[in-house]
């Protein structure tokens, strides 16, 4: 309890340093998103009053009369509250605009989590076991060449080869327009279907993965406690996955952790190229647009995440190493 308390101390320390920057980040840009609403607004021929800019400054907490650090704590308390302002791109709450694309986006990011690393690591195990056997050299400079190749071009080649051209997959959406959503087979099935390209895609990039389980294991296998389980008599298999493995994921945990925000940056170029409706095209838009107070809350997101996957993370480690609990005591 005591490790969990100072972890969870930690992280909410680290958040609020987050939500600091997230803060003053966008208000020390160039323009502001009320200047971006009204240009778009001028361009549609529309007028707006003095009365109702400043009004809609102080709606969107962007009111030169307030001293910046009232409105900094302004912001705190609100983000606290679960109140992250208005997108003035889709004009509705932020968390409700982004809770539309979260749902699809932790599909396609969990089922990447759980499909990369679990082949990624069955595969490093492998390979590490069978080292200098053709297996392993096809494997490891397979893996490394697909992982080399960028986020962008990948996506892309497979969208055109087998969406585009070859039409075995959908171009676009998360299921069947003509379907209503419910838990039925076909809606499912549909999702499942739409899911596989984006899937496939960031779970090639993510191969590269396969060196460092692979690295990992190695190690593990010169070790005493392994030339030991051998002299014994142990079963090989045993000694692959009891022995070995169970050691050598420890590492991976970390990288894991460590790694949550890359793939969701990387899941945002999928999700634009695949017109997959995440957090991605939502980002994508409120680039365009320039809403701050989306993009804002985007960010808070995104870390809100990477700092629950090390939370997590740490919490593994501990219960899964017993080293750390002796250094603790």
């Amino acid at each position: 309890m005591k490790f969990i308390l100072s972890r969870l101390g930690f992280y909410f320390l680290a958040f609020l340093a987050a939500i600091t920057i997230n803060f003053f980040l966008p208000r020390f840009m160039p323009g502001d998103p009320i200047q971006s609403f009204l240009a778009r607004l001028a361009q549609n021929g529309g007028q707006i009053s003095p009365e109702t800019i400043a009004s809609l400054e102080v709606l969107y907490g962007y009111s030169t009369n307030t001293p910046l650090f009232q409105q900094f704590i302004t912001y705190v308390q609100s983000i606290l509250m679960g109140e992250w302002g208005t997108s003035t791109r889709f004009f509705q709450p932020v968390f409700e605009v982004l809770g539309r694309g979260m749902f699809w986006t932790l599909l396609l990011v969990g089922s990447y989590l759980l499909v990369s690393y679990t082949v990624t690591t069955m595969l490093g195990i492998y390979v590490a076991w069978k080292r200098g056997t053709w297996a392993d050299s096809i494997v490891t400079v397979g893996s490394v060449v697909i992982s080399s190749i960028p986020a962008v071009v990948m996506a892309l080649g497979m969208y055109f080869l087998f969406a585009s051209n070859l039409g075995w997959f959908p171009t676009g959406y998360a299921y069947n327009p003509s379907l209503d959503a419910g838990w039925n087979t076909e809606f499912i099935s549909s999702v499942a279907y739409h899911l596989v390209l984006p899937l496939v895609c960031m779970v090639a990039l993510g191969m590269g993965n396969v060196m460092g389980m692979r690295s990992n294991m190695i190690n593990q296998l010169g070790e005493d406690f392994i030339v030991m389980g051998w002299a014994k008599g142990v079963k090989d298999r045993k000694v692959m996955m009891q022995y070995g493995a169970r050691n050598a994921i420890l590492p991976m945990i970390t990288t894991f952790a460590m790694s949550v925000g890359g793939i969701f940056g990387g899941s945002l170029i999928i999700e634009i190229i695949f017109n997959y409706p995440g957090l991605g095209q939502v980002m994508f838009q409120a680039m365009l647009a320039r809403d701050y107070p989306l993009i804002q809350g985007y960010l808070l997101i995104m870390t809100a995440m990477v700092l629950g996957a090390n939370f997590i993370a740490d919490c593994l480690l501990f219960i899964l190493d017993p080293r750390l609990r002796t250094q603790l005591d």
